[in-house]
C-alpha cells in the first residue's frame, strides 16, 4: 500500500490528489463488503446484524466526507500544476462508486458507460444488477411480513430503475406511526436514512469541493465536472423514507 503512490509529475501536491483517492477506494471496499452483508442479513430475515453492518457503512462516509477536507487545503492554482498529467484519469471512473450506487438501489444503467473499456469490471457490474438491491430486500422483508408494496412485490427484473410507490408510502408511514409495534422494521428505516444521509453529504462535499478547485471546468475523466455532480445530487436512493416524513 505504501509503495502504491506514483505522481506523473513533480508537482508537491499530486501525492495529496493521489492519497486521497486512494484511500477513498479503501473505505469504498469497506463499504460494498458491509453493504453486501447486510444485503445478505436482511434477506435472510436476520435484522440486527444488518443493523451494524449499515452503521458501518455510515460511519465510513463520515470518514469519506472528512477526508475532503484535507483535499480542500490544495488551492487551484496548485492543481494546475499537475492537472495535465493526470490525462483522462478521474474519480468518475471508480468502479467501486458504481458498485455502491448499484447496491444501494440507485440502477442507472448508463453509469455502465465509462467502464465499457473493461469487460471484467463491467462483468462485476452487471452481476450486481441481477440482484435485488439493498432497499429491495428491504421492501420484500415488508412484504414478507404483511405489508403491501404493490409493484415492488412483482419486480422480476432487477436491472430496472424502480420508481416511487405509494403502496410503499403506505407501508413506511404505517411503521412511523407505531414504531413500538414494528420497531425492527422502524429501526432498519431509519439505519437506511443514516446511510444516506451521509452518503448525499458524501456528493455535496464532492461537489464543492470541485468547486473550490477547478471552479466550472470540465472534469478531467469528460463529464462537465461540477455540473455533472450537482446533477447527481437529485437523485434519491430510499425515496419513500425521506418522503415519509411529510405524512407524519
Amino acid at each position: 500500500v505504501l509503495d502504491a503512490q506514483a505522481p506523473l509529475s513533480s508537482a508537491h501536491d499530486e501525492m495529496l490528489f493521489i492519497i486521497q483517492h486512494q484511500t477513498s477506494e479503501l473505505w469504498m471496499k469497506l463499504a460494498l463488503h458491509e453493504i453486501g452483508a447486510a444485503i445478505r442479513s436482511i434477506r435472510a430475515d436476520r435484522l440486527e446484524p444488518s443493523f451494524k453492518m449499515l452503521s458501518r457503512v455510515a460511519r465510513i462516509f463520515e470518514q469519506l466526507n472528512n477526508a475532503w477536507d484535507v483535499l480542500r487545503t490544495m488551492t487551484p492554482s496548485e492543481y494546475t500544476e499537475f492537472r495535465d498529467a493526470l490525462g483522462q484519469s478521474s474519480g468518475f471512473q471508480s468502479w467501486q462508486y458504481r458498485a455502491i450506487e448499484f447496491m444501494a438501489g440507485n440502477r442507472n444503467l448508463a453509469m455502465l458507460g465509462p467502464h465499457k473499456h473493461r469487460p471484467d469490471l463491467t462483468g462485476r457490474l452487471e452481476a450486481i444488477l441481477t440482484e435485488p438491491s439493498l432497499y429491495d430486500e428491504a421492501l420484500l422483508l415488508l412484504a414478507r411480513n404483511g405489508f403491501d408494496i404493490g409493484a415492488d412485490a412483482r419486480r422480476t427484473d432487477w436491472r430496472e430503475t424502480r420508481s416511487e410507490n405509494e403502496e410503499v408510502l403506505v407501508a413506511w408511514q404505517t411503521i412511523y406511526r407505531d414504531p413500538q409495534r414494528y420497531w425492527m422494521f422502524y429501526e432498519l428505516a431509519e439505519k437506511l436514512v443514516d446511510f444516506e444521509d451521509y452518503f448525499r453529504r458524501w456528493r455535496f462535499n464532492h461537489v464543492t469541493t470541485v468547486e473550490r478547485i477547478i471552479g466550472l471546468k470540465r472534469g478531467t475523466g469528460g463529464t462537465s465536472g461540477a455540473s455533472y455532480l450537482k446533477k447527481m445530487l437529485e437523485v434519491v436512493l430510499f425515496p419513500e423514507l425521506w418522503n415519509v416524513r411529510t405524512r407524519l
